[in-house]
């Protein structure tokens, strides 16, 4: 009996170290995901940094900054006809076609917030 329960504890270990060593190899894959092409975006309140944004196609990393205020942007159709939408500041990775897309602000941020909007222009 003692057998059994040590070799199902020896089990337990070997399975736990292995998840352990995935996880590496996982947050090593995500780093590699990183682009060439990186378009900043800076909010404030009620304006963004930028009227217009200019990034050639392809995979491009959208980061959003918030200066001053809460907000979160959507660009309407960008990411291979689907919306980029960053709720929060951060980043994502979206492929962009040639054209030019509206930047909203997705989060009610005051009075000025129906007029916060820029383009950005992919290339």
């Amino acid at each position: 009996m003692k057998r059994i329960v040590l070799q199902i504890l020896g089990l337990f270990f070997v399975v736990a170290l292995a998840a352990c060593g995935g996880n590496e190899s996982d947050d090593a894959q995500s780093e590699q995901v990183e682009t060439d092409e990186t378009v900043t975006i800076k909010a404030l309140n009620w304006h963004f940094d930028e009227e217009e944004y200019i990034v050639p196609s392809g995979e491009t990393t959208i980061e959003l900054i918030n200066e001053s205020g809460n907000h979160g942007i959507i660009i309407r159709e960008a990411n291979s006809g689907e919306d980029v939408v960053l709720n929060k500041q951060g980043s994502t990775v979206a492929t962009l076609a040639p054209g030019e897309y509206e930047i909203i602000c997705s989060i009610p941020c005051g009075s000025g917030h129906t007029d916060m909007t820029a383009t950005l222009v992919v290339t």
